[in-house]
């Protein structure tokens, strides 16, 4: 059984997709970009602003479904430079204590709105 996942408190799926679907104890979070959910606007800055912006709308669907960074088990990043890598892991890392999830991290052509990062996740519940 299955339950979508939905907040306010991250952006609006930008095709036909959810932002997040819940499958018993797990939780398949749909790659985030660095839209501010409240303004609708991609942020402008740096990569670190912009890997910044990305986890916060991480976090926020991971709230709305109960779970927290500490469920997360697995990550994909993708990059659009890897020159970009050391600044994003600063920053990701940042959300994680201890028990990382497994992870890998790849350079693209593009991305969705010519963003230059987008991760996406997976979170269980024991």
């Amino acid at each position: 059984m299955k339950s979508i996942i939905y907040t306010e408190r991250a952006p609006e799926p930008i095709g036909p997709y959810s932002q997040a679907v819940q499958a018993g104890n797990m939780l398949f979070i749909s790659g985030q970009i660095p839209i501010d959910p409240i303004t609708n606007q991609l942020i402008q800055g740096g990569i670190g602003d912009e890997a910044r912006q990305v986890m916060k709308n991480l976090e926020a669907l991971l709230q709305a479904a109960g779970f927290s960074f500490e469920n997360v088990v697995k990550t994909t990043i993708f990059l659009s430079d890897m020159n970009h890598f050391a600044e994003v892991n600063e920053v990701y890392g940042s959300y994680f204590r201890s028990d990382f999830p497994a992870r890998e991290t790849v350079a693209v052509l593009g991305l969705p709105k010519n963003v230059n990062v987008e991760i996406s996740l997976v979170a269980v519940k024991s």
